[in-house]
Parts: C-alpha cells; sequence; structure tokens
C-alpha cells in the first residue's frame, strides 16, 4: 500500500497474518477468520468493503459511524464493520443467513439485525434512524442502482454511499464494463460519484463505488 494511501478507520489496523500483512478489526470471531491477541483478519477476498479498503478506495470512513448494511448475509463484512462503527443496521432478505447473522450480533451490542428486503425501504423505516453516516451496499440483485437510489433517504446530505456492483447480478451475458456504466448512469440520479474501482483482484466482475448524496 503506498505511503499517500487514505488512512483507515479508526479500529482497524494492517497487522501479519500467517506470514503476510491483512486488514483486521478487534473482535469476536464470526467465519473461522484467523485471530490474534483479539484481532481477527478481515478477509477481503470474502469481503467487497474489505476489498475496497485493501485497494485503497478513499471510503471516508473514520471509525465511530451510524451505518446502513444492505446485504448483510451472514454477517462475515457486517461484523467487522461493527466492530469499528457506531450502530450499525444490517439488512438481509433471506432467513437463512440471518441465523448465522444473528450469531455475529450476539457479542455486538451495537449491531442490530433486519430481516428485510434492502429493495422495499419503506418496511424498516420506522427502525432506521435517519442522516446515517455511511449505507453499505452488497445486494445481489437486478436494480442495484435502484437500490441505492430508494435507501438514499436514510443517508444523511454529507454521507457516504460504499456500493459493490456485481455485474452479473445484473445481465449475466453482458459485458461487465457496459453494466457499470449503465449502473452508474443510474446512480447519477441521486448522487455524485466520487471514485470506483475494479475489484477483480479479489472479487471478479465486481465495481467498487464511493459516492455521496446529491
Amino acid at each position: 500500500m503506498s505511503d499517500d494511501a487514505p488512512a483507515l478507520p479508526a479500529g482497524v489496523e494492517r497487522r501479519a497474518f500467517d506470514g503476510r500483512e491483512r486488514l483486521c478489526t478487534r473482535g469476536e470471531p464470526v467465519y473461522g477468520e484467523p485471530t490474534d491477541d483479539g484481532w481477527r483478519a478481515w478477509d477481503a477476498g470474502r469481503s467487497k468493503l474489505g476489498a475496497m479498503l485493501s485497494l485503497g478506495m478513499d471510503t471516508g470512513l473514520a471509525g465511530g459511524e451510524t451505518v446502513l448494511y444492505l446485504g448483510a448475509a451472514n454477517g462475515t463484512t457486517v461484523s467487522h464493520v461493527a466492530d469499528f462503527a457506531g450502530p450499525t443496521y444490517a439488512v438481509e432478505f433471506s432467513p437463512r443467513p440471518v441465523r448465522d447473522l444473528l450469531d455475529a450480533c450476539e457479542p455486538r451490542p451495537r449491531l442490530f439485525p433486519l430481516l428485510k428486503d434492502a429493495r422495499r425501504p419503506e418496511t424498516y423505516a420506522h427502525v432506521v434512524e435517519r442522516d446515517c453516516d455511511v449505507l453499505v451496499q452488497d445486494v445481489a440483485t437486478r436494480g442495484q442502482a435502484d437500490v441505492a437510489v430508494r435507501n438514499r433517504q436514510f443517508l444523511a446530505d454529507d454521507g457516504r454511499l460504499l456500493l459493490a456492483v456485481k455485474a452479473r447480478s445484473e445481465d449475466v451475458a453482458a459485458d461487465p464494463d457496459e453494466v457499470f456504466a449503465a449502473v452508474l448512469d443510474d446512480l447519477r440520479e441521486a448522487y455524485e460519484v466520487l471514485e470506483t474501482r475494479s475489484l477483480d483482484r479479489f472479487h471478479e466482475d465486481h465495481l467498487g463505488v464511493v459516492a455521496t448524496p446529491k
């Protein structure tokens, strides 16, 4: 990582695990990740946000933020987020991974699981705080830009959207670059795109996006 890379959030460090430097947070392990003296390795190969941080994207994360996380699955990434953030709302649609998510929440009093559909924010609007600092989105569905636009209502005007676009979820047969361009065009309805970067080093046919509300 270059010396001019953005600083990591408070509560996230780079430490040596198994002979190589990796991101880590301090907390209870969730998915069998290596641990060392209370620190748990953050596997960028299993986390789009971890990949964005590993690649030096300027996420704007400083630590202590209020976070709405869409697509929490079984808690792999959102558990790391809750280790260094403030109140963290974890939205997941599928009941099966939510069982694992509940286990990740148990030792994390700031992590709140919601069995809801990210495409229908009205179903959890009564629970999630307004003016969240960060909206993290990793939802494998068609219409990923639309999901981000619909959930804009929860984000503070100076907040950040950290979006991982999965090309194959939009159109399995289309060229990923064309898919990314179309998603970004739709996203600009409600957001100013600050940075994009391919996540192919860790996640094939994925694009990392940092944006802020218009």
